[in-house]
This record gives C-alpha cells, sequence and structure tokens, in this order.
C-alpha cells in the first residue's frame, strides 16, 4: 500500500473498520481486500460470473469502480493507471469473452514489467471442464503472459491470494498477476482474516547488490574513455531518476534513453544525447557504436535498440548491465559486470565511490554531433507537418505534462520532439506494440492524476480501435485532451512499405474513417480540427482551456515519415537521416 492511500485510510478510520473480523462473502473479501491494498479505483465490465462482486460494490461508497465500454479498455486503463502511479492497476472482467478480452492488455503488461492484478470472474467450480456457458481456461491460456496466476478453489484461501498477488505484481521484476475467481467463491461465505505479513516460499527477489561487481563497475568507468550510459524503463519502474542523475553528474558519462526510459532521465541535462535505436538520435546511435564500456541500467537490449546484434557496439570492451532480473542478463548481449539488484540500491551503492571518468574529449565530439546532426524535420507552412504538432504540444506545457501513445508514426514522433522532464510522463506499449493502448490508458493516468494534464497522441487507425472510451470520458468529465495525427492512412506500415516493399502499397488506406469531430460530437465531447499551422495554434489553445474532455484532429500529409531510421538487418551505424 501507498503511503498516501494508507494516511488516507487512517484518517477516515476505515482501516480498522476494514481490519474485522466479519463473516463475508468472498465478493466482500475482495473489496474489502483491494481497499486494503490502497486501490483507489477499478476498471471494468460486468458479466455473469461476476455479478456478486458487482453486487457487492453496490451502495459501496469506499469503493471506486469505471464502468469501460470493453474490458480491452479497462485494462489498458488500468495499465496507464500503474506505469503513471507506479501502484498496482486492478481490473475486473467476466469469464469466457470477458477474460480473453483482456489477453492482449496482460501481454502488454508483461512485455513491460507493469504491476497490474487482474481478476476475472470463472463458472461455478463444479462446472470447470465441462465446457460450459462462457467458460475459457483463462489460466491456461495467459501463463504464458503473467508473472503468476492463481485460481481460487476456496473462499478461505481469497484474502491471502490477493495479497500474494499484490507483493509479486509489485516487487522483483514487476509484472501482471491474474487472480481467477469461480462464481461459487465469490458467493460463499467464510470468517474474514487479512495476513498480515506475506511468506512465499521460493520468491525472494534480489534487491541489494553484489558489492565487488559494484566495484568492478567503478573501475571499468575509471579505465573508460569513451563510456556510454543506456537508461531503460527500469529506471522508472525503481524509483531511481534520483540516483540515476546523481551518478551521471559524479561520473560525467553521457546517458541514452530507451522509448520506454524516456523520462528517466532530464532531457535538458547536457550529457542526455536523446532515444537509441530504430528511431534513435545520430548522437545516441554513434555514441553507442564507438563507446568503449557500455553500461545498461534497466535496459533489456530489445532488438529495436540494438538492431544487427553481430553489429551493434562494436568497440566496447566491456559491457555492463544492472537489472533487477538475472534472467535478463547475458540474454541478448554478452555482458561482462553483471551487477543482479534493485536499480535505486545499485545505483545508491555505486553513488558511494563514483569518480569523474576522464570523459572530457568524449563529451566534446558528443556535444559536437548534437550541434551537426539534431533531430529535424521539412518544416512547410502550406501544410501541417506532426511534427511541428508535437513540438507545439511541447512548447505549450513546457514537457510537464502526461503523455501517453498509442502505436506508429505518432508514438516515435512524440518520442523524438517531446522532451521529458520527469519520469511517468510517457505512457506508451513498448514490447508488444499493442495499437487501441493510448486512448484507454490515458483515462487511467488521468484517474491517477487528478491534477495533472494528461494528453492521449493517437494515429487515426489506433484511436479506432477503442474509440468507445469517450462514453466514460463524457460521462465523467474526464478531461483528457486527445490528439489525433491524422495522416488517413496506417502510416508506420505505409513507412516500411515505402522503404523496404519497394512502395507496394497494401491494404492501409484509412480515408474512409469516420469524421473524428463529429464522433466526438456523438459521445458529448467537444471536437476540433486544425488543418494549418494557423488553426493547430487556435484549437490547441482552445483545447488548454477547456475545462473537460476534447477530441482534437490533426490533418497531416500521409507521406511524412520518421527519420533517422535503420531498417532491419542493418546496424545502428547505417542511418537513414533526413537528407536521405
Amino acid at each position: 500500500m501507498s503511503a498516501q492511500s494508507s494516511a488516507i485510510l487512517l484518517k477516515e478510520g476505515l482501516r480498522e473498520k476494514l481490519l474485522k473480523p466479519d463473516y463475508l462473502s468472498g465478493s466482500e473479501i475482495l473489496l474489502r481486500c483491494l481497499l486494503l491494498e490502497g486501490v483507489d479505483c477499478v476498471f471494468g465490465y460486468p458479466g455473469g460470473a461476476v455479478l456478486y462482486m458487482y453486487d457487492a460494490m453496490y451502495g459501496n461508497e469506499d469503493f471506486h469502480h469505471l464502468l469501460t465500454r470493453h474490458e480491452q479498455g479497462a485494462i489498458h486503463a488500468a495499465d496507464g493507471y500503474a506505469r503513471s502511479t507506479g501502484k498496482v492497476g486492478v481490473c475486473i472482467a467476466t469469464s469466457g469473452p470477458g477474460a480473453t478480452n483482456l489477453v492482449t492488455g496482460i501481454a502488454t503488461a508483461h512485455m513491460d514489467s507493469i504491476p497490474l492484478v487482474v481478476i476475472t470472474g470463472n463458472v461455478a467450480t463444479s462446472l470447470i471442464g465441462t465446457d460450459a456457458f462462457q467458460e475459457a481456461d483463462i489460466m491456461g491460456i495467459t501463463m504464458p503472459i503473467t508473472k503468476h496466476s492463481y485460481q481460487v478453489r476456496k473462499v478461505e484461501d481469497l484474502a491471502g491470494v490477493i495479497r500474494e498477488a499484490f507483493h509479486i505484481a509489485s516487487t522483483g521484476r514487476k509484472g501482471p498477476v491474474l487472480i481467477d475467481i469461480p462464481k461459487d467463491v465469490s458467493a460463499e461465505k467464510t470468517t474474514f482474516t487479512y495476513p498480515a505479513e506475506i511468506q512465499i516460499r521460493g520468491y525472494k527477489p534480489i534487491e541489494h547488490p553484489n558489492k565487488q561487481q559494484v566495484e568492478k563497475l567503478l573501475e571499468a568507468i575509471e579505465e573508460a574513455e569513451r563510456p556510454v550510459i543506456l537508461a531503460g524503463a527500469g529506471v522508472v519502474h525503481s524509483g531511481a531518476h534520483h540516483e540515476l542523475l546523481e551518478f551521471v553528474n559524479k561520473t560525467q558519462i553521457p546517458v541514452t534513453t530507451t522509448l520506454l526510459g524516456l523520462g528517466g532521465f532530464p532531457s535538458a541535462h547536457s550529457l542526455w544525447m536523446g532515444m537509441p535505436g530504430m528511431h534513435g538520435t545520430y548522437t545516441a546511435n554513434t555514441a553507442i557504436q564507438e563507446c568503449d564500456l557500455l553500461i545498461s541500467i534497466g535496459a533489456r537490449f530489445d532488438d529495436r535498440v540494438t538492431m544487427n546484434l553481430e553489429g551493434f557496439a562494436p568497440k566496447a570492451r566491456l559491457i555492463a548491465h544492472i537489472d533487477i532480473d538475472p534472467a535478463e542478463i547475458g540474454k541478448n548481449v554478452e555482458t561482462h559486470i553483471p551487477c543482479v539488484g534493485d536499480i535505486k540500491s545499485v545505483l545508491a551503492l555505486a553513488n558511494e565511490a563514483a569518480k569523474p571518468a576522464q570523459t572530457e574529449s568524449w563529451i566534446s565530439k558528443i556535444k559536437e554531433n548534437k550541434q551537426k546532426f539534431p533531430l529535424k524535420f521539412k518544416d512547410d507552412d502550406a501544410v501541417l507537418k506532426p511534427q511541428y504538432v508535437i513540438e507545439m504540444i511541447h512548447e505549450t506545457t513546457k514537457g510537464e505534462a502526461i503523455i501517453t501513445t498509442d502505436v506508429g508514426q505518432h508514438q516515435m514522433w512524440a518520442a523524438q520532439f517531446y522532451k521529458f522532464n520527469h519520469p511517468r510522463s510517457l505512457i506508451t506499449s513498448g514490447g508488444l506494440g499493442t495499437m487501441g493502448f493510448g486512448f484507454p490508458a490515458a483515462i487511467g493516468a488521468q484517474m491517477g492524476n487528478p491534477d495533472r494534464l494528461v494528453i492521449s497522441i493517437n494515429g487515426d487507425g489506433g484511436m479506432q480501435m477503442c474509440s468507445q472510451e469517450l462514453a466514460i470520458c463524457a460521462i465523467h468529465n474526464i478531461p483528457v485532451k486527445v490528439v489525433i495525427i491524422n495522416n488517413q492512412v496506417l502510416g508506420m506500415v505505409r513507412q516500411w512499405q515505402e522503404f523496404i516493399y519497394e512502395e507496394r502499397y497494401s491494404q492501409i488506406d484509412l480515408s474512409g474513417s469516420p469524421d473524428f469531430v463529429q464522433l466526438a460530437k456523438a459521445y458529448g465531447v467537444k471536437g476540433l480540427r486544425a488543418q494549418t499551422k494557423e488553426e493547430a495554434h487556435r484549437v490547441w489553445q482552445e483545447a488548454l482551456e477547456t475545462p473537460g474532455p476534447v477530441v482534437i484532429d490533426f490533418v497531416v500529409p500521409t507521406s511524412e515519415v520518421v527519420l533517422p531510421m535503420v531498417l532491419q538487418g542493418k546496424t545502428l551505424s547505417e542511418m537513414m537521416m533526413e537528407e536521405e
């Protein structure tokens, strides 16, 4: 439980009330446990197998549930809530199709190590395995994409399972945990006892690093002439952004942050080089290829970062890897200095003895590359460019907004041209690349951060996958600003078809999409459109001044591409630049 949630419960005297050993149904136990875990919003969609749970919610003023319009919207909202707050996100769905509609969201969270507790109903225990109405083996279906799974067969076990699920989801390498509750278990009663302690045999994540390995890392830094830090999502997940900043200031090592690591290191820092990889900056990619020491901090050497592994960081004499999950170390890239542990703890230990590296000439070269090869685009006063829109959004928000994105070209432009000042400010699907994620994730982020400006940046393709969630923005006046970068095409697919498939454009035309302004109005949400720079500034200002939700349709050219780009099979040294 977070300190804030605990304080709220204690202040209201609610915790003592919830801990009473009352005689309760499984559904009532579930709600009590969620409140005791500090859950302040659950996202879900009811159905037959979870009706006892929803009946327990009736009249319960302490329990907050948000009814989405699709189960996928519910789990993406829970995901966005978790990424933006650092707390465990929770969603509920019924058995069968309700549960299977969560699968993409579970896989999304699993790939990006996001803490979720996913609660599904199931048919009664007596019917399991009989192909009963709306029965699906959701544990079997999701086994490869959950950190752990439970099916509760006895109501007496429920409280302990929930306590364990939250612990597993939120410790070590975080991830989604499934709790499957048969309908009869949700109805049966027992005396409620909330477990005071958690003891899970065989589950003891390594938090504190081996001191000798940290010393080896510091020795390698002293000997290096061209070191580089590759910082990933692990920095954000562990809350280690302050420790990373201190480490960089002490060692004077340049930093590149992965897509999911953006915000984990301040973009305004003179040693930040931008994002690496397929659409990374020239400076970041060149530094990786030229470095003699590469230090991965919470990054898993994803293929979109490394590209051709055989040509990745060819001059690196040593590669160090700091990660809480020992399975990641050496998985993709040979590691010479492994540091297993919580990143916050590892960096705190390293900072005790960290000294400046001999990087003066190296930093001069990197600064020269940043000046010579900045991210840029060919602006045009006659048309509205998508990069211009992202820059405008950054300038008006000063990098202080929470940005969620869907997946595609707009995602890369947001990563390139919005400069993130803080961790948990970029909410995006990295590993799975899930279209339809961005908008419902923004709803979850706004529920978890009611006082922050939340902007959902989407393509016209992904927006149509969960656009029905506009209904709950209207009903509850959730003030998300929904930006649509509308190029009337599946942009990233088109770009690949242009560069790799010799301009054979197959099944990418989205020109028959709805009028997004009218679609917004149909749901009771303000809709605005811009096709020129002047219109863009005017409607964006109107959106920012509107207290509730707004959809802004920015119409941009179909042919615009994301550059730089490293084609599949190429190395980070083989970048296609803007001039090409």
